[in-house]
């Protein structure tokens, strides 16, 4: 038994006129964003002159803020853009946001667990209930590894 041979689908496109109108609109949008972004930059470097030679501080949520934006464009369209900190220091930040958040060296304390409270109470209590066991409990809780 042969396949049958399913009918073409006809895609389904917008009329004419509308594919011209959906076009003039997404030209309009791409020009407006282009402005918006030309008047960004000069913003920005009047404000750089302004500030000279003085290193601007950020502040950790900054820096967050801005690795974060940065990662998302990337390296090649942050050598066009950054104007605060290199390309290079906006993806150290990422990387160390990252790192930090897997890393678990704040929950570690020093030294070995101590032990659970009911563990402990049970072995007092077998110990008061058998005299002989509780000398032999306690040579053997005193060996490495137990």
């Amino acid at each position: 038994m042969g396949r049958r041979a399913r009918p073409a689908r006809a895609e389904k496109t917008l009329p004419l006129p509308l594919q011209v109108l959906a076009a003039r609109i997404a030209t309009w949008l791409g020009e407006q964003q282009a402005r918006v972004i030309e008047y960004q930059r000069a913003e920005n470097a009047a404000l750089l002159e302004r500030l000279g030679k003085h290193r601007l501080r950020l502040t950790d949520g900054e820096r967050r803020h801005l690795a974060k934006l940065g990662k998302a464009l990337g390296r090649k369209a942050l050598q066009q853009v950054a104007t605060i900190a290199t390309p290079d220091s906006i993806l150290r930040w990422y990387r160390e946001l990252v790192a930090a958040r897997y890393d678990g060296s704040k929950k570690r304390r020093p030294g070995r667990p101590r032990k659970a409270a009911e563990i402990v109470r049970l072995l007092l209590e077998m110990a008061r209930q058998n005299p002989g066991w509780a000398t032999w409990a306690a040579g053997r809780a005193e060996q490495p590894g137990l």
